[in-house]
């Protein structure tokens, strides 16, 4: 098996200020420039990719076309993020904690969902904690078996829950990998042979200059 390049991006900044899954699937103004923006740094620092590949999530769509990096483009539900709001409800019916409001709150709440989630009390309304992984995980695996660069629009979730496999870490470990993750960011793994490593993780080239430091968002 030779040399893969994989690398992850998450979507622009979507509807934040969403209650549900429907509504939260839509980049913002800022999360489509964002986008423009990382396009830019991809043309002039990556060049080209063997492959590009997003989720099928209307927020993975916009920060494709807005990247305008690529025209062959692969649509791969696997690439698709946890529905957290379901989640969410579905931990609120059962154990009266209420939905989060603010980044801070989601904070506190991620930890404690994903342990009911990872212990299979969640599964009713939601694939289960190691389907998600797993299927993402399948993907991955299916790229480095092709060699070459591999491009990957996702989401947050995605990208923290394959670290946080590829590290042996549970719920709790999954949660602070996915707190700090910023919209259009970086993450990249390299393989030699069967072993992946991390090469790279939550880099924002294309919004580290001062004049674009407002467009650093979580949420």
């Amino acid at each position: 098996m030779g040399f893969s390049e994989i690398i992850l991006i998450r979507h622009g900044q979507a509807n934040s200020g969403a209650k549900d899954e429907e509504s939260y699937d839509k980049l913002s103004p800022t999360g489509h420039q964002q986008a423009i923006w990382l396009g830019d740094y991809l043309r002039g620092n990556l060049k080209t990719c063997d492959r590009l590949i997003c989720g099928t999530l209307q927020r993975h769509r916009e920060t494709v076309k807005g990247l305008s990096f690529q025209e062959n483009v692969k649509i791969d539900p696997r690439a698709n993020e946890m529905r957290y709001f379901d989640l969410a409800d579905e931990f609120k019916l059962q154990t009266s904690t209420p939905i989060p409001n603010s980044h801070e709150e989601f904070i506190l709440h991620a930890p404690k969902l994903f342990n009911s989630w990872y212990c299979g009390e969640l599964d009713a309304v939601h694939e289960s904690y190691l389907h998600f992984a797993q299927r993402f995980k399948n993907l991955i695996t299916e790229l480095i078996a092709l060699g070459g660069r591999s491009v990957v629009i996702t989401s947050g979730g995605v990208i923290s829950m394959f670290i946080a496999q590829l590290f042996k870490l549970g719920p709790d470990g999954f949660a602070r990998l996915l707190f700090p993750i910023y919209n259009s960011s970086i993450h990249k793994f390299h393989s030699w042979g069967d072993e992946l490593f991390m090469t790279g993780y939550n880099a924002t080239p294309h919004l580290d200059t001062e004049e674009r430091h407002h467009a650093l968002t979580i949420v």
